[in-house]
């Protein structure tokens, strides 16, 4: 299998997770569709391994061996497929994986908004800078962004294991990602469709009329 055919692959399955992406990426330009998949499959790999399953362990080694492929890239090399579409880009990856370890210390988060915000403003504010150099665009504030991350975490935990604040219906509270490229606004906005059919007990992918209006409505800042 050629290097594009393995990164397509880890692509594809990435969109299983994701069908509302093939209706989304029509309100991303078209030489930017492929980067941008490739750009969110990444995050979803680092929220993966920082937030799903019961068991941290395997998830915190994962996250550490990202922090090295990270550096590699930095290097010029790279061993995983996604890095045949993102290693090349002039991007500080050495930078962004010194912040990587924060998701993983944010596993366990309790308590309030602010203090949970504060925990993941480095490595939002490394995530935001790297989408503003790979869609040439203008970061958004690593706050907002932090609570997109707090989003994905609240999805990948069972709905009874996040409370207040930082749960579901909490997070649904916070204005939507007001800055930022293009696909981070729309992957912002599909989260929030995610996020309220956790709170209304439905789980998977939002209609596809929803996450076509949630997309042009994102797209258009």
């Amino acid at each position: 299998m050629s290097e594009r055919e393995t990164w397509q692959s880890f692509l594809n399955k990435w969109q299983t997770w994701w069908p509302e992406w093939a209706v989304a990426e029509a309100f991303i330009p078209e030489p930017q569709r492929e980067l941008a998949r490739a750009w969110l499959a990444l995050r979803g790999e680092w929220a993966d391994a920082a937030w799903a399953g019961q068991d941290p362990t395997p998830g915190a080694a994962k996250l550490g061996w990202w922090v090295e492929e990270l550096q590699g890239w930095s290097q010029g090399a790279h061993r995983h497929p996604l890095g045949g579409l993102l290693q090349s880009k002039p991007v500080a990856w050495s930078t962004l994986a010194a912040r990587l370890p924060a998701l993983g210390s944010s596993r366990t988060l309790e308590g309030d908004l602010a203090s949970a915000v504060r925990s993941l403003n480095t490595v939002a504010q490394g995530l935001t800078e790297t989408a503003a150099v790979l869609f040439e665009g203008t970061p958004a504030e690593p706050q907002d962004v932090a609570i997109t991350l707090l989003a994905e975490r609240a999805l990948r935990q069972p709905p009874s294991g996040v409370q207040g604040e930082l749960s579901a219906r909490g997070l649904l509270e916070q204005p939507r990602l007001p800055g930022g490229t293009r696909p981070e606004r729309i992957h912002a906005a599909l989260l929030r469709w995610r996020l309220q059919r956790r709170v209304a007990n439905q789980e998977g992918a939002t209609p596809r009329w929803r996450a076509l209006w949630a997309s042009w409505q994102a797209a258009r800042g």
